[in-house]
């Protein structure tokens, strides 16, 4: 499973840069399905490759805004040679559902 659609691409466009946005709306989820580590994206930028969002990867004080590459996520294999997945069911939601900060 691919883990950027041109449908997620097109969507990310919609909602555009939200720096500005005091409670950003996640728009895509992925998560490491074989340990820690879970990516909340709010923006991405094409040209780059590149996300906005929020990291967790132990649920603790280092969690935090940043920037994460899609090349990064895609390059990375755990146990069993499983990758990063998409969370498939995830809905778009405003961050404060999402990030207990």
């Amino acid at each position: 499973m691919k883990l950027l659609t041109q449908e997620l691409v097109d969507r990310f466009q919609q909602i555009g840069r939200q720096e500005d946005k005091s409670d950003p709306i996640i728009i895509a989820k992925f998560f490491n399905p074989t340990g820690a580590g879970t990516w909340y994206a709010t923006e991405y930028n094409p040209s780059d490759k590149t996300f906005f969002g929020y990291v967790s990867i132990f649920g603790d004080w280092n969690d935090e805004w940043g920037y994460f590459s899609l090349t990064e996520l895609e390059s990375l294999k755990g146990p069993y040679g499983l990758g990063i997945e998409r969370d498939i069911y995830f809905q778009e939601t405003p961050s404060s559902k999402v990030i207990n900060k």
